[in-house]
């Protein structure tokens, strides 16, 4: 019996389809992991707007939220070094895809921390400020806990984002699952069979990024 996606088997699809899927679940969920702890940094700079750091990153969050990704993720692929200190860097192609998603997406990441930490009463910081606590301490310990309790909702949207822009690095060549995608489609010959793929690759973003926001839910700090 001839396969509706001739000349792959279903099978044949769905697997080259979810092995893509594998690479940008890895892509984002760097991007993500690093982009949280450097956009943490950069939004408590942001918002203490204090001395040389805190200019330094209004300058950082404002270039970079007005640069198109597609730009960082082509600039990084070529100019990114093939060596490191003598050592050549393994699979390169990807780890430029998670550094330029990390540059830009911190910068989104940093907005929102900025947002939650201005959400926080001012007198928390005098109580704080009463018991002794630095300006450190104070933040570490009392006003991050609770500004991220706040900003959970639009941070996980971003995370969302994130998975979804990972397919801007098929330009170049990370077969992720929309170049995976695309390689299938070269060899169909009916608009249908092209359809139904894009079809099933939009029903796998929307299964993968609804849990997450499904996940977010039941997060609690």
């Amino acid at each position: 019996m001839m396969s509706f996606f001739e000349p792959y088997s279903l099978s044949e699809v769905l697997l080259f389809l979810f092995k893509g899927l594998g690479v940008t679940m890895m892509i984002a969920l760097l991007s993500i992991l690093f982009s949280f702890l450097f956009g943490t940094i950069l939004g408590v700079a942001r918002y203490s707007s204090k001395g040389i750091l805190g200019k330094l990153a209004a300058v950082y969050i404002d270039c970079v939220r007005n640069i198109p990704l597609l730009l960082f993720i082509l600039s990084f692929r070529l100019m990114f070094p093939s060596y490191v200190f003598g050592y050549k860097i393994p699979y390169k192609p990807v780890v430029s895809a998670i550094l330029a998603m990390t540059v830009f997406t911190s910068a989104m990441v940093a907005e929102i921390i900025r947002g939650g930490l201005n959400s926080i009463p001012k007198g928390q910081w005098e109580a704080a400020t009463s018991q002794g606590f630095t300006f450190a301490g104070t933040m570490v310990h009392i006003i991050l806990p609770q500004a991220l309790k706040k900003i959970l909702v639009p941070m996980m949207g971003q995370f969302v984002t994130c998975i979804k822009d990972t397919s801007f690095c098929q330009v170049v060549g990370i077969s992720e699952l929309m170049l995976n995608a695309t390689i299938v489609m070269g060899k169909f010959r009916y608009a249908s069979q092209v359809i139904v793929l894009y079809s099933l690759v939009a029903l796998i973003y929307y299964l993968v990024n609804i849990s997450v926001l499904h996940l977010s839910k039941k997060i609690k700090f």
